[in-house]
């Protein structure tokens, strides 16, 4: 079978959902089917240029595919008849973000109908779909409350699980993946400065843009950190990265109202890591408990402190906390073939 995968693209940002497009297309070729990935440009500011960019995908034709598979607004509006959508979020900024008072759709009625636009275009795109998939709990909740549509959970596996061994600690904390407000590594580096000196923190991953950069950099100056926090900021190589989450004591995973688990927080939990998240991070929390795999605090600087603390005080009850993760989530028995035969 010829199958599409869709996702959207910006130039020189990468993520999770860009990670799992690409080894979905890798294990759809490992199945034997031949798989490529469409990479649709979005550009979301001004707010104003998002009603083209949904007609430009609405208007692309594709030929000589059997299946396509996709991911993201506004990629999953493409038309085609034998189409899955695997769901690894909408436009967030027309839905919760947009309630919550953190959208960048103008207020007042041109916003309300951008809002609308969107759901509407939304909701016909999912109607024609041949089957609906969510990759999380928080997800599939979202696309019930604002479209009134269900979906099955199929949760994405570890892209390559081998490299995550679980090594003894070397006393650090790391937080990894993409740098940016939302991941509030800079919040991590707050809580650092009222943490034990003996704390460390290793903030490793790319940034989203240079003032996410100058954000945490400047954060670690202010604060005295240098000698404390180390910054390896930059696309890592992923044995470089693995390698950080194999040694660490704990890793910290706080996004605000995550979709999904998290790939940080699935592969800390497959090397036997402690997880440390905070209440409001959302499907990490199907992986962070707090007292059993790991911390899950408030998200504040002086909440977040205590656990830095707890954790270094006691490294044998990280290494408790980390094994119980590794359990929590070889319990789910997420693997790659069985995903691939659900979604085709």
């Amino acid at each position: 079978m010829k199958v599409l995968v869709v996702n959207n693209m910006v130039p020189f940002v990468r993520g999770g959902a860009e990670a799992l497009a690409d080894h979905l297309v890798k294990q759809l070729e490992v199945a034997g089917h031949r798989a490529e990935l469409l990479r649709v440009p979005f550009q979301w500011e001004p707010a104003s240029r998002i009603p083209s960019q949904m007609l430009m995908a609405r208007a692309l034709e594709l030929w000589n595919v059997d299946h396509v598979i996709a991911l993201k607004f506004p990629a999953y509006l493409i038309p085609h008849p034998a189409k899955t959508l695997w769901l690894v979020h909408q436009y967030r900024q027309a839905y919760d973000l947009f309630d919550a008072g953190h959208s960048n759709l103008p207020p007042g009625p041109e916003g309300e109908a951008l809002r609308a636009l969107i759901k509407n275009a939304d909701e016909q795109a999912f109607r024609d779909m041949r089957g609906i998939f969510a990759i999380s709990d928080v997800t599939r909740d979202r696309l019930r409350k604002y479209n009134g549509m269900d979906a099955t959970i199929l949760r994405a596996p570890i892209n390559d699980p081998e490299r995550f061994v679980g090594l003894p600690s070397k006393g650090y904390i790391f937080a990894g993946g993409r740098v940016n407000g939302a991941k509030r590594q800079k919040l991590l580096v707050e809580a650092m400065a009222l943490a034990p000196p003996e704390v460390r923190l290793v903030i490793g991953g790319p940034p989203d843009s240079a003032a996410d950069e100058t954000a945490v950099r400047k954060a670690v100056e202010r604060l005295g950190l240098q000698d404390r926090v180390k910054l390896d900021l930059g696309f890592l190589d992923r044995q470089v990265y693995a390698d950080y989450i194999n040694s660490a004591s704990a890793v910290a995973s706080l996004p605000f109202d995550e979709e999904s688990f998290s790939y940080v927080a699935m592969e800390a939990a497959t090397a036997g890591k402690a997880l440390i998240s905070t209440t409001d991070s959302g499907g990490v929390l199907g992986l962070a408990k707090d007292g059993q795999t790991g911390w899950v605090a408030q998200p504040t600087a002086h909440a977040l402190a205590e656990v830095l603390a707890a954790v270094h005080a006691n490294p044998a009850r990280a290494a408790e906390r980390g094994q119980a993760a590794r359990q929590l989530w070889e319990s789910h028995g997420i693997n790659w073939p069985n995903t691939v035969s659900a979604l085709l």
